[in-house]
């Protein structure tokens, strides 16, 4: 008899364990499609210089994040914005137009540093690129969808912090599918990793 009230108490604990929400603080991940692109490498580049035309380049970022411009020599691109790089380069360029000051634009051309990796229990793992920002509901759909061998309840976003630690964030990929978690359906960052188990 004593049994009976102990065996309630632990299927309502499991029960209760099963439902728990999930707690990550999913909506403050940050979202690339909001700020101004960051400029990576192997990505096209067009430089032009107002009034000053034989300065006008268009050149792709070295693997060592750098670009070489008339006049200025080397420059690091990687890691700016386009707003960022214009002012940089708008600021060497004082040394040698003085008259008419140094009007330049950034335009980034060539999409290429966009990269990021399905694995796991999806029908086509790899690394994969985009001309565009992808959620994880879209990189999962590139990557043919969880085969049928996969636990997508349990998927993990592998993200890499600027400062280098690595943070893994839990998705559940089938709650973003049946529209119960938008706010796990995260924007995929340059590097990141989804792990399909």
């Amino acid at each position: 008899m004593n049994k009976l009230p102990a065996l309630m108490v632990l299927c309502l604990s499991l029960a209760g364990c099963a439902s728990a929400p999930n707690r990550y603080p999913y909506a403050k991940e940050p979202n690339p499609q909001q700020v101004e692109y960051v400029i990576g490498v192997a990505d096209g580049l067009r430089i032009t210089v107002w009034k000053n035309s034989e300065l006008n380049t268009e050149i792709e970022v070295r693997p060592d994040g750098t670009i070489t411009m008339p006049l200025v020599g080397d420059i690091r691109a990687a890691g700016l914005t386009p707003t960022q790089l214009k002012a940089e380069i708008s600021k060497r360029l004082q040394n040698y137009i003085r008259e008419e000051g140094a009007y330049v634009t950034v335009a980034v051309t060539a999409v290429n540093s966009y990269r990021f990796t399905v694995s796991g229990n999806v029908t086509q793992p790899g690394m994969y690129t985009s001309r565009q920002y992808l959620t994880v509901s879209e990189a999962v759909a590139l990557a043919g969808g969880p085969n049928r061998f996969a636990s997508p309840s349990d998927a993990v976003l592998i993200r890499k912090e600027p400062q280098g630690s690595i943070k893994r964030i839990p998705i559940d990929y089938d709650a973003i599918m049946s529209g119960k978690a938008p706010e796990q359906n995260l924007v995929m960052m340059r590097g990141d990793t989804l792990y399909m188990p």
